[in-house]
Order: C-alpha cells, then structure tokens, then sequence
C-alpha cells in the first residue's frame, strides 16, 4: 500500500515537507480487528503537534491521520460488529484499557493508556488501515465519505467543546479561532440552540466573513471585545493570547473551553498579562477538553445525520499531505481540508 510517513521531528517550515510517500507492507487483520480501504481521511492541527514534537508519537516511522473513512476490506478472526463492504470511520481514540476507573465511569477519554490513531498507531493518510472493530463507527448512509471525514474529529471534539460550555438557549457563545471544529460548531450552535448569539474572534479576514456568512452574529479579531460580555467561550487556536483575551470577554460565572491538544510556545509570555480582577475573578471558569470519548463520536455522528451538517471541505490527494498541512500551519483555511484516497 501506499502511505504519506513521519520518519523524523521536525519544525514545518514554507519549504519543509515533513512526510514522505512510501510503499509499505499490507498490514493484516488480527483477532477482532478489521481492514479498512481508506477513501478520505480528514487533516488536522493535531497532525502539525505530532510532526514538530508536541505530543510525538512513541515510535517512528508514524502513518499520521486520525479522521479516516473508508470500507471494510477484509475482517479478523471473533469480529461480530462490521462485514466486508461495511462504511466505517476512525476516530482520534484508538483504544483504551477498558478497565480503569476513567473508562468504567465512561471517562476513557482520559485513561491513562488512551492511543491517538495516527500518533500510537499508524492512522489513515494511507491507502490501508487496521483497527478493532470495537473502536470504528459505522457512517450514517446520508453522510458521504469526503464530509464524514471532518466529523471524526473535528465534529467530535467540537461536540464534546459545546457540551462542556454547559450553554443554555438563549445564552451568548465566543468561538476564538474558525477553523474546521469551530465551523462545525457554529452549525450545531444554530441548530441545538437558535436563540444564542454567536460571536466569533478570528486573525483573518477571511474567516471572519466566513463565520458571519454562517450566521454568526459577530466577528472580530482575537484582540476585540465584543459589544456584550459572554457566557461561554470555546478556544480552537493554538496560540496563548487568545485565552487571556477570551477570559477578559467572559461574564461572571462565565466559562472558557480550550479546545487544543496542545498550544505552541510562541505567545506563551501573553500569559503575564493575566490581570486577576478583569480576567479571572467573579467565578470565571478554564475547562479543557481532552480526547474524546467514543460516545462522543457516535452521539455527534447521529446528530450531524439529523440536522444534517455538511462541513465546508478543501480536498487534496494523498501526495499532497505536505501541502495541506503546510496550509494548515500558515491558517489557509475554510472549513476542513481533507486527503482523498483512490482506491489502489
């Protein structure tokens, strides 16, 4: 099969191109495990944290890509959930340890053995990918592949960023940043709560008329205050200045959620400004989301059938991997940028 492979860390650059086209083994199906033909695997800035050493993968070389869709090739020995010609996803969880007191209480996004598909193991910027079939989605028959692929991750942990926020209809949401999860986001926003405001903050022009061409109600750069104070704040950026000016627009008992994995260093020093009284004080409240669950997954692609959601996507073969994460770093984007993956 062919695949796009991390071989080595490394800072991406404008003439860098982290990973490399190779040719690799099949891999093979094991004991409760199914081989999946990938069709579409979603880009994410997870991806941009795992080549530059964020959160590295363990081991090297790494097939990257956690937003997979696809059909089942060929099934294990004991599978019982899929049958060839099956449409399956993969989302960011790739497996737990099923037993700890996180995945018993229905927490395994925090189990302390959690794997990321496509960081712990070889994920879906490929043409093959195995994975146990306790841990892939069926795809709602509504929902095409190239649009699924946004919604593994992307959807997901937006799903999971929102139901965090606790927002009621009728209150006020910041989204800082308007890349693929907070797009999807506002989509839901609208749906599941269409008399709340949206407000969006953003750097880029662009995004900005993008988000009110969604039905934002607002949109400025990270740096502006917005003309009322806010419930309920969700952070997509992986910068440091956008937290403090979040907090700054919060209401008392306001909540911000940071929705990253991990945030660069860059802006780190924004921190200092951190001002108790305007920032923090009045029981403002910082929540980060971590992983997702793979009830979130399958509730929010349930939810995204029923409204339906259709992610804005950019597309690009699977040569063009560099390219688009290359894009993702300068924030070149509308909606989602997604791999398409012909069959071999």
């Amino acid at each position: 099969m062919k695949a796009m492979v991390l071989e080595k860390i490394a800072l991406i650059t404008d003439t860098s191109a982290p990973l490399r086209l190779r040719t690799l083994p099949d891999p093979q199906p094991a004991e409760k495990e199914i081989l999946i033909q990938v069709s579409a695997c979603g880009v994410c800035h997870t991806e941009l944290d795992e080549i530059e050493g964020r959160t590295p993968p363990p081991l090297l070389p790494m097939i990257l890509g956690h937003q997979v869709v696809g059909k089942v090739l060929r099934c294990g020995p004991n599978t019982r959930r899929f049958r060839a010609g099956d449409r399956v996803g993969v989302a960011w969880i790739f497996s737990t340890c099923g037993d700890c007191a996180f995945c018993r209480q229905e927490l395994e996004n925090l189990c302390e053995d959690f794997c990321g598909t496509g960081r712990d193991a070889n994920g879906g910027y490929a043409e093959l990918m195995r994975v146990s079939e306790a841990f892939a989605f069926r795809i709602p028959e509504s929902i095409s592949d190239l649009h699924a692929a946004p919604l593994l991750c992307a959807g997901a942990i937006g799903y999971r960023s929102l139901r965090l926020t606790q927002l009621m209809d009728g209150q006020s949401l910041g989204l800082t940043g308007f890349g693929a999860s907070a797009h999807l986001v506002l989509k839901m926003v609208r749906y599941k709560y269409p008399a709340s405001k949206v407000y969006v903050f953003a750097r880029s022009e662009k995004e900005r008329r993008f988000a009110l061409e969604l039905g934002a109600c607002w949109a400025g750069d990270t740096a502006d205050e917005t003309p009322e104070k806010l419930d309920a704040v969700i952070d997509t950026t992986p910068a440091w200045k956008p937290v403090v000016e979040a907090l700054k627009n919060l209401k008392g008992n306001g909540r911000l959620v940071i929705n990253a994995i991990r945030k660069e260093d860059r802006d780190k020093n924004w921190l200092l400004n951190l001002d108790y009284p305007v920032h923090l004080w009045m029981e403002k409240e910082i929540k980060s989301v971590a992983n997702v669950a793979r009830s979130d997954v399958a509730d929010f692609l349930a939810l995204a059938a029923q409204i339906p959601i259709i992610p804005e996507v950019e597309t690009f073969a699977l040569a063009e991997a560099n390219k688009a994460l290359l894009e993702l770093k300068q924030r070149k984007i509308r909606g989602a940028k997604v791999l398409v993956i012909d069959a071999a």
